[in-house]
């Protein structure tokens, strides 16, 4: 069965955490009233709490959006085809994670420090490896977005924040603020384990 508005808008909250209507808005492709509207009516029902203009699921609200998610995506469960794109997305996720340690920390003189992107050569191989790793996913990504097409909102973010990293625009490889590389891959992951039923590896 496909998924209703108010669904995709708690959904939303779920994968954001504590996020705007806004910010909800982006990752379900509802238009921002619609998601406003349906976060207030959420909130008069105690589905939601809100606090500064941003919003996260009460207990029993994440509870009964977790005992929805077989019903609404078993078709996508039960189609090879995505759940073997998402076996992929969890190998290049590994990759990633190495990537993204890389880019955070450098070694000098034995010891592993904080990368204080000083070294621009440094800096500019890790988003060199951020590419190949992405046409390494297209693949993936073109496969879950075909199959659920609300995914596609995923797959252009990131090509947008990979052609902005390439650009010189370094926050866009794994700045948390932003719609970065892997604040968006993160989102990615989590919607995937939610529409799966899986658990994130550790």
């Amino acid at each position: 069965m496909p998924p209703t508005d108010l669904h995709l808008v708690l959904h939303g909250v779920a994968i954001k955490k504590h996020g705007t209507a806004e910010a909800v808005a982006a990752v379900t492709g509802l238009q921002p009233e619609t998601v406003a509207g349906l976060l207030a009516e959420a909130l008069e029902k105690g589905r939601v709490a809100e606090t500064k203009g941003a919003y996260m699921l009460t207990p029993a609200a994440r509870m009964a959006l977790d005992g929805e998610y077989s019903r609404v995506y078993g078709e996508e469960r039960g189609d090879t085809s995505f759940t073997s794109a998402y076996e992929v997305f969890e190998a290049v996720n590994r990759d990633l994670k190495q990537l993204m340690t890389d880019w955070q920390t450098v070694e000098i003189a034995g010891e592993t420090v904080a990368n204080d992107h000083a070294d621009a050569d440094y800096d500019a191989k890790i988003i060199d490896r951020l590419g190949d790793l992405h046409e390494r996913a297209e693949g993936m990504l073109v496969t879950l977005a075909t199959a659920l097409p609300r995914l596609t909102i995923y797959k252009d973010k990131l090509l947008a924040a990979l052609e902005k990293a390439e650009d010189g625009e370094t926050d866009w490889v794994s700045a948390v603020k932003i719609d970065s590389y892997h604040t968006v891959w993160f989102e990615l992951h989590e919607d995937l384990l939610r529409v799966l039923g899986r658990v994130r590896e550790e």
